[in-house]
């Protein structure tokens, strides 16, 4: 079995990745999310509700489907980085990066030496992505992804986009409009947002990385695609029961009785 990340293979040739979202610890909710065919999805251990042994269910769910499995850990923590990776995980987003030392920190527990200090003890890893898991593997194919949502992190980017080994930028909306003044949410359409994304955008494509954006809808995330970004992430297992739910209820209610 190869180690490979379907991420990279996207990006190597020129498209834009579909990212799924899970916020459930549920098998059968993430079974049902992979056969929607996402390019990537993301256990979510920061504002989700999984944790660490729900990640050995879910992975392998998400690998059987051919999908590219990723990690919201709940924080820039060596620990739980490592842990996740020894899961499986092909890439991890850390919140909150906001220096270049942060970045820094981010890669070094995402790669192996020489290129960072991850330990080796890739107990599932092996497992889930065959015997030529080793660390030339791991390094060439493992993404760090570093989440820009501070005015802080704006102000370092182009310092934070210089640390050899990251993956990307993924940006968060949500707190990166409240540091900025703006109420929290979603596909943001202010000027000043759209202004400040498109930004971010450019410096990581002049420093030759991706660029990621977390969206709500399917529309705004198409639109962000056509405008360079490099994954789009669309809503989330939770939110789609809850939109789903809500519009059966709406639909039932609203029928004659």
């Amino acid at each position: 079995m190869s180690l490979s990340n379907p991420l990279r293979r996207i990006w190597e040739a020129g498209g834009a990745a579909l990212n799924g979202w899970i916020a459930l610890p549920s098998p059968l909710a993430a079974e049902a999310m992979a056969r929607a065919s996402w390019d990537s999805l993301t256990i979510d251990l920061q504002h989700g509700t999984a944790d660490y042994a729900d990640l050995l269910a879910l992975l392998p769910v998400i690998e059987k489907a051919g999908i590219a499995p990723l990690v919201r850990v709940p924080w820039l923590d060596e620990a739980a980085i490592m842990r996740a990776l020894d899961a499986g995980a092909l890439g991890i987003i850390a919140p909150m990066i906001q220096t270049a030392a942060d970045a820094q920190r981010l890669v070094d527990a995402c790669l192996y030496p020489p290129r960072g200090a991850r330990s080796f003890g890739p107990i599932r890893a092996r497992l889930a992505h065959g015997g030529d898991y080793t660390v030339a593997a791991a390094n060439t194919e493992i993404l760090a992804f570093a989440m820009v949502e501070t005015r802080a992190a704006v102000a370092n980017l182009d310092a934070i986009l210089q640390v050899p080994g990251l993956g990307g930028i993924y940006i968060g909306p949500a707190d990166l409009a409240l540091s900025h003044g703006f109420t929290p949410g979603f596909d943001r359409t202010e000027p000043e947002m759209l202004a400040l994304l498109d930004h971010i955008r450019t410096r990581c494509e002049a420093a030759g990385l991706p660029c990621c954006l977390h969206c709500g809808q399917p529309a705004y995330a198409a639109g962000m695609a056509a405008r360079g970004f490099s994954l789009l992430t669309v809503g989330s297992d939770a939110r789609f029961i809850e939109a789903a739910a809500n519009a059966a209820v709406a639909d039932f209610r609203g029928k004659p009785g």
